[in-house]
């Protein structure tokens, strides 16, 4: 699994399969507009969750949740107003933006996952 896209796609994948047995609905899984890409959007409970998805192997010289750049959660955030734009129903909703960062092995198995809730914020960064 060294193609850079299929290791995302897994890893979408994987968090798309989690999401849904925490209970969370997924109403939008890689969601494209001029802004950008939401890779997941969900609602847990009545909060819209996006989920950025970061996937890196073992070899990468820095941890997966080190690579979200401020330009990154700008066009994060601006995808955000686009879907809420388009999809009304869910403007009066809290949201929240969430980092999954994943490491996987050669094999592609996942061997670190970690979820950092509301973790993306609309100031330009990563808490």
């Amino acid at each position: 699994m060294t193609d850079r896209r299929s290791l995302g796609s897994a890893g979408e994948e994987a968090v798309d399969r989690w999401a849904r047995s925490v209970g969370w609905r997924v109403v939008a899984r890689n969601w494209r507009c001029r802004a950008g890409e939401l890779d997941l959007v969900a609602l847990d409970g009545e909060t819209l969750v996006v989920v950025e998805v970061k996937v890196r192997s073992l070899r990468s010289s820095e941890p997966a949740e080190w690579s979200v750049q401020a330009s990154k959660v700008r066009r994060i955030f601006r995808a955000l107003t686009e879907f809420l734009a388009a999809h009304p129903e869910h403007a009066e909703r809290p949201c929240r933006v969430d980092l999954v960062a994943l490491t996987v092995d050669r094999s592609g198995r996942i061997v670190r996952w970690s979820h950092f809730p509301g973790s993306i914020t609309d100031d330009g960064g990563t808490e």
